[in-house]
């Protein structure tokens, strides 16, 4: 849900590297999910696997916003330098108002408009900061529970190969006796002697 409404408001922003890896998370976290309901600790694995790389993906949308190592926030790097549209939170974010002002006065930019955003309650890179890292704990969380389930399910799967439970013939292993005690008993049974001894019984 989390990666939903992440995914929302960068579609919103036009994002695009966001987008696409948000799209892979939701579709990772799927076969998490499929993984763990399924009995298939491969596609649990999987998604502990990509909780590395998610956490590394955050970190980076971190260090971006808050123009670490050089990072600029107000760079195309996140559209790809298809546009040079910011995060949706840049405008919209609590307490912003958005006011245009024509620019007419200006040779060549009578059509455009100057956008200034005024009285926001709180930044948006923060807002962004704090959506990775939420992002960061969740998947530090789905980390650990991913290798629990895994090492659940092998000791399962290891319990149930050592009574025998993925052994092609496990029926010929129940109770077996040889048949010379089988053609023992049977003697027993038909022969005379068995019958007198019965009938002393019963006597």
């Amino acid at each position: 849900l989390a990666a939903l409404e992440r995914q929302v408001f960068d579609f919103l922003g036009y994002q695009w590297a966001p987008i696409l890896a948000n799209f892979l998370h939701i579709i990772i976290v799927i076969l998490g999910l499929f993984g763990t309901i399924q009995y298939r600790p491969r596609y649990i694995v999987v998604y502990a696997i990509w909780t590395a790389v998610w956490v590394t993906w955050n970190i980076f949308i971190i260090c971006f916003y808050l123009e670490v190592g050089g990072l600029s926030k107000d760079s195309e790097l996140l559209t790809f330098n298809i546009s040079r549209h910011q995060s949706w939170w840049s405008e919209n974010g609590p307490g912003c108002v958005r006011k245009e002002a024509s620019m007419s006065g200006i040779k060549g930019l009578e059509s455009h408009s100057y956008v200034s955003v005024i009285g926001c309650a709180l930044e948006y890179r923060y807002i962004e900061v704090m959506h990775s890292s939420f992002q960061v704990l969740i998947a530090l969380v789905g980390f650990v529970y991913a290798c629990y389930v895994v090492s659940v399910f092998t000791e399962e799967e290891d319990s149930f190969d050592f009574i025998g439970g993925f052994d092609p013939f496990p029926l010929y292993h129940v109770n077996e006796k040889p048949t010379n005690l089988l053609f023992k008993q049977t003697y027993l049974l038909i022969s005379p002697a068995g019958f007198s001894g019965t009938e002393g019984m019963k006597r």
